[in-house]
């Protein structure tokens, strides 16, 4: 037999590789999900949707004080009430949209994400009464509550280091709170609070359309496919981990919930002296969150070294003192004390998510996270509709007070977290 017949002999009489094998998967699903161009637009369109998550959910306390004159109420505090339907509904919908994340597709809720976001936003534009608002807001919360479920698990699943990449994606979610400070004051000086909504409204519309053109189709959905690197852990060690994770994110999204939506007229009052000026408020207050944006790629660079628990907890407990220094300083020392606090607030996002990845094998990532945030956001959303009530019966110092201890919650439910379990090779996936 000649050299060629044998060549073509050996080719045609080759085993195929078994579908099912961790080395056949591992193949596919990179160059399904993570080859070329359509990863580098999913990485940078998911990012671009974690801040437009966060712009949204902002830009209505950080143009309250306007809205409120619009609408013929004396105090800002008494608009507050109207926003607790959008974090109501960011909680409870994160539910649904997880499962149908994990058992749809990722890609197609990412779509409902950023077309129904920019939609129901722009609505709130529209609003000509504070019921109406409160309508839009809430229907925007429904959309909003798509992206942390989905949006994340999308963007880890193929990432060889998760922790910078959560911090990362991190950064960008605390760049919109930024961006809201900053664009929002800016809009509403100069534009009117209208064009506060208007204008982001357009630019999510705008990303989901690339979204739509760039990111390529799923073959099969999330809770169905194989992985090459499952994550095992015992049932028992699952439930405790989910029980303290579901804590930790209670108490530290109370804590974010206060800060990002309290931050703007705490420091209108502690900077007394720059009056109504909400251009300048708003660059101060983005300041403050683009410092404390780069912890997060701080943080996630030690999470890819180091046990959740190691770093999560000094982290978190450093919260205490700063917020006992912020209710007792004014002026300039306090703008010191805030941005030093949301350097340590904002460090500590990384951690929820980070424990998923470590504990959650990706096909029901979403459901996890999607329950995570049921729970986190149904208790600690109705702390946004009480800022206004509390702190015009009690004041921001005392508030401030109560969020040291609810830190300290946050920092005895982080030190019970167990070890990160360690991935399943796949040699040892197929031995067992």
């Amino acid at each position: 037999m000649s050299r060629r017949a044998r060549t073509y002999h050996r080719l045609m009489t080759k085993p195929a590789p078994d579908p099912t094998s961790a080395a056949a998967v591992a193949p596919a699903r990179s160059a399904a999900s993570t080859g070329g161009g359509s990863r580098r637009a999913l990485t940078l369109l998911i990012n671009a949707g974690h801040l437009i998550d966060h712009l949204m959910l902002l830009i209505f306390a950080t143009a309250v004080s306007s809205i409120a004159r619009d609408f013929g109420f004396s105090r800002w505090e008494d608009l507050m009430p109207y926003t607790i339907g959008a974090f109501v509904t960011f909680g409870l919908c994160s539910l649904p949209a997880g499962r149908l994340g994990d058992l749809w597709g990722r890609r197609p809720m990412m779509l409902v994400f950023f077309f129904g976001v920019g939609l129901s936003t722009a609505l709130a534009g529209l609003a000509h009464s504070a019921m109406q608002l409160a309508a839009a807001l809430t229907l925007m919360g429904v959309f909003a509550a798509i992206y942390h479920p989905v949006g994340i698990p999308m963007l880890v699943r193929d990432a060889k280091n998760a922790g910078i990449t959560i911090g990362i994606n991190g950064l960008w979610g605390n760049l919109g709170i930024a961006v809201a400070a900053v664009s929002t004051g800016l809009l509403v000086q100069y534009f009117g609070w209208r064009a506060a909504f208007i204008v982001p409204g357009a630019l999510s519309i705008a990303c989901g359309i690339a979204f739509a053109l760039l990111v390529p189709f799923e073959n099969t959905s999330p809770a169905m496919r194989k992985t090459a690197r499952p994550v095992v852990v015992p049932k028992k060690q699952l439930v405790q981990v989910v029980a303290l994770m579901t804590g930790t994110a209670i108490f530290g999204t109370i804590v974010f919930n206060f800060t990002t939506n309290g931050n703007l007229e705490l420091l209108r009052e502690r900077l007394s002296w720059l009056g109504n000026q909400p251009a300048i408020l708003g660059a101060l207050l983005a300041i403050v969150y683009v410092i404390a944006s780069l912890a997060q790629l701080a943080v996630g660079s030690l999470l890819d070294r180091f046990n959740v628990r190691q770093v999560m907890a000094p982290v978190v407990a450093l919260q205490v003192p700063l917020f006992l220094l912020a209710a007792n300083t004014d002026g300039w020392m306090f703008y010191a004390v805030l941005t030093a606090l949301m350097v340590f607030v904002f460090g500590a996002i990384p951690f929820t998510d980070t424990m998923v990845v470590r504990f959650v094998d990706d096909r029901m990532r979403s459901r996890v996270t999607g329950t995570r945030f049921f729970v986190a956001f149904g208790v600690s959303s109705a702390v946004v509709g009480l800022l206004g009530p509390a702190v015009k019966a009690a004041g921001f110092s005392t508030m401030l007070y109560v969020m040291a201890a609810v830190a300290c919650c946050t920092t005895a439910f982080a030190l019970m977290l167990p070890d990160d379990p360690k991935p399943v090779e796949p040699a040892a996936t197929a031995a067992g």
